[in-house]
């Protein structure tokens, strides 16, 4: 292997590919790459490279979007049978015992949404930053999560938002695409559900997912119960 100007030695194909997932490129839109083994790596960037050149002729960008979505689907999609272990045929679902325009609906995402001025502070970090999380995503992985909790009429500016584990770029632009607490106002007020629970409820997903599953999550629901919800939207992340 010849070394560049810098001394550097070049990268291979696999460490470029393999650079998105908290690499030296983080980029958690093109994590899926490492996904992919070589030959596929190889023909995403060449149908990606076409689509480009398609779209300095019309200047339709919508192709460039497309591409990417399919090439996660397909990459992720992948591993169906060894996601398939986290289906469980005895699950906690149960039917609701009345109807969801009388129900109290409570809300609860693995976003990473917390208040201004409630920190979860993880690690004992205070502000830490998105690209500090990213970087410790191995840590988050392996440590039981903290629940936060964030009243219903939070607004919108006082949202904050940090994950290691998925680019919070559009939930900070619009923090109800992984926290929809507009939509489930909206609902209430139109008499879809009875009402939403004043509080709702964010955590990091990339987490100790045994610990969540047996010891953190029974005592959460049992919250819930005490604050007579009938119903959680669950989001995951």
């Amino acid at each position: 292997m010849t070394e560049t100007n810098s001394g550097t030695p070049p990268e291979t194909f696999e460490e470029f590919r393999n650079s998105f997932f908290y690499g030296s490129r983080s980029n958690l839109d093109f994590k899926f790459l490492t996904e992919l083994d070589a030959p596929e790596a190889s023909e995403f960037f060449t149908e990606l490279l076409t689509q480009l050149s398609r779209t300095m002729d019309d200047g339709n960008a919508g192709r460039l979007i497309e591409h990417a979505r399919r090439w996660q689907q397909r990459a992720y999609g992948s591993h169906a049978e060894e996601k398939a272990r986290f289906r469980y045929d005895d699950v906690p679902h149960a039917p609701l015992k009345k109807k969801l325009s009388d129900a109290r609906v409570a809300l609860v995402t693995s976003s990473g949404h917390f208040a201004e001025g409630d920190d979860p502070r993880p690690f004992g970090v205070e502000d830490m930053t998105q690209a500090e999380a990213e970087a410790r995503i191995g840590e988050f992985l392996r440590v039981e999560p903290t629940l936060s909790t964030i009243p219903t009429g939070t607004a919108p500016g006082e949202l904050r938002v940090r994950h290691g584990g998925y680019p919070v770029a559009a939930a900070r632009l619009d923090h109800n695409v992984v926290l929809p607490l507009r939509p489930l106002l909206e609902l209430a007020a139109h008499g879809v559900i009875g009402e939403l629970s004043p509080t709702a409820y964010s955590f990091v997903g990339a987490t100790s997912q045994l610990r969540l599953r047996e010891t953190v999550a029974p005592v959460w629901a049992e919250a819930l119960r005490a604050d007579q919800v009938d119903a959680v939207l669950l989001v995951p992340v």
